[in-house]
């Protein structure tokens, strides 16, 4: 045997002893003090959907509503009593924060938590219910752990880290250990990468009992540091991540868990925030129940994933936490249909004139319209015989949004296709409009009108071509009505022909030309 056949044999021994040994600690992790064996909820509209048998483990039952207990709780439980008396401390985004604060609580041990200041309030304000003191330090995890470390070394508290901890990780790991008990014949298990730990845990647990089990993590794509760690071959440091999953927003996977990670799991997939609102989405079409963006994290790779499988499948996806902000809702309602392929962005360029927008609905083929935004102005020349607007249309798919622009194409519509554009999605969509320019006669009106299928066709065709539109916004909420806002060019000597037109209408609509918003922002 060569030497080097020699070490690779030494370092796999090592490597077996030191799984055993996480194996001992996961099963004799007293996590269940406070802690509780969480669901395994069959998620059956999605399976039908994506061809799979597809559960969710759900410790958004936890007392806290993650997961984060059981790792916190096994890390204390096995502290000296001089460690005890002089109290604990710990950086966090919020979970981990709670977990601990619990735990401390349950044990009567003094908690410090530092958590960012961008961590969500609901969070902020579940650990002073605990009962743990928090103090609110910097813009990212990171930021936050330095500050825990120089507090812990200048009040020697101990430093209870989020992931990379032996006993934390074999916390974490009992995850894996209910779900064999629960579902011992899985094919493929997605499990969420912060910094590690529960992916650590329930790999380690699950590729030595059940081998041919896959394990796979699932990463946001703004806060890969895992990827980023394989790339490279061990831990590296992010330029930045994304906070939008403010619970796996850690730039630099853990020692610890990278070590076991390399050998236990089987792949890593990126999922875009559009892909996690989708999950969102779905989670709660299931269960009711509203995950936090890194909760629903997992969901979003399994879909992924599900997109190039060969289907019928056992899949797994780990809910790991249900603490969300809920003014983040707004966000995600707008993002939802995007992650799932269901609503397409377009720059559209029509004629303008009188019944372009009317024809241009024509030309969707019955396709719902989700927004609709558009403002009339002259060039720098005076010339205006063509306008942008700004729509979205609702799509089945990829392949059903190129079927639209194939249509907008052979109607000669100069179209652009936005919907993968984040300047787009995430501002330009809010800021259409502005002051028309033109010398006109204009008076706006919010109209509204029963939201079905067709509806804002109907409605522009009812309006008719008689005065030509100078501003239109519609924005489909998913309402039972929507509601428009529209501006008319209207001479002084048609005014009365047109608000008889009003009225015969039908629909119920209030003037705003008077509006202090529209005259400070778009007359």
């Amino acid at each position: 045997m060569t030497e080097a056949e020699q070490q690779a044999l030494v370092l796999a021994k090592a490597t077996q002893e030191q799984a055993l040994d996480y194996l001992r600690r996961i099963l004799l992790a007293p996590v269940y003090d406070v802690a509780v064996e969480t669901e395994l909820t069959p998620l059956t509209k999605l399976s039908a959907r994506l061809g799979n048998q597809i559960t969710l483990k759900r410790e958004d039952q936890q007392p806290v509503h993650s997961f984060k207990l059981r790792g916190a709780y096994n890390k204390l439980i096995n502290l000296t009593e001089e460690q005890c008396i002089h109290g604990v401390i710990a950086a966090s985004a919020g979970n981990h924060a709670q977990g601990l604060a619990l735990a401390a609580n349950k044990l009567g041990i003094k908690a410090t938590i530092v958590m960012p200041i961008t961590t969500p309030d609901i969070k902020v304000d579940n650990v002073r219910r605990f009962g743990a003191e928090v103090r609110l330090v910097g813009n990212s995890f990171n930021e936050a752990q330095v500050a825990s470390q120089q507090y812990a070394q200048e009040e020697q508290k101990t430093i209870i880290h989020p992931f990379d901890d032996v006993d934390v990780i074999a916390g974490q790991g009992t995850v894996a250990k209910e779900l064999l008990q629960q579902q011992p014949k899985s094919d493929v298990v997605f499990i969420p990468v912060g910094g590690g730990g529960l992916l650590a845990g329930m790999a380690v647990y699950l590729k030595q009992l059940q081998p041919n089990i896959r394990v796979i993590g699932v990463e946001a794509e703004d806060s890969a540091c895992l990827k980023a760690a394989i790339a490279a071959g061990k831990p590296v440091d992010l330029a930045q991540v994304g906070l939008f999953a403010d619970g796996v927003a850690v730039k630099r996977i853990g020692e610890h868990t990278f070590n076991l990670i390399k050998h236990y799991c089987d792949d890593v997939i990126t999922v875009s925030t559009d892909e996690i609102c989708a999950s969102i989405k779905d989670i709660f079409e299931q269960t009711r129940v509203i995950a936090e963006p890194a909760g629903a994290l997992s969901l979003a790779g399994l879909q992924k994933y599900c997109k190039t499988s060969p289907g019928n499948e056992s899949l797994v996806a780990i809910l790991s936490g249900a603490n969300m902000n809920f003014h983040t809702l707004r966000y995600i309602s707008e993002r939802c249909e995007l992650g799932e392929q269901k609503e397409a962005v377009l720059s559209v360029t029509i004629p303008e004139e009188k019944g372009s927008f009317r024809k241009f609905c024509h030309t969707l083929d019955g396709r719902v319209i989700t927004e609709f935004n558009y403002r009339y102005a002259t060039k720098a020349d005076g010339s205006h015989k063509n306008a942008n607007v700004f729509v979205g249309v609702r799509t089945s798919g990829e392949k059903d949004k190129d079927q639209v622009l194939s249509l907008l194409a052979a109607k000669n519509y100069k179209t652009t296709d936005l919907t993968n554009n984040e300047l787009a999605k995430l501002h330009v969509r809010y800021m259409i409009g502005g002051q028309n320019s033109s010398p006109t006669q204009e008076r706006i009106f919010r109209f509204q009108f029963p939201e079905y299928p067709g509806a804002l066709e109907k409605f522009l065709d009812t309006l008719g071509e008689l005065w030509n539109i100078t501003l239109f916004h519609y924005r489909n909420h998913g309402a039972a009505f929507g509601q428009v806002l529209a501006g008319f060019e209207v001479e002084n000597d048609d005014q009365l022909a047109f608000f008889n037109h009003l009225k015969d209408l039908g629909y119920e609509w209030q003037e705003e030309t008077e509006n202090k918003a529209y005259q400070a922002f778009l007359n």
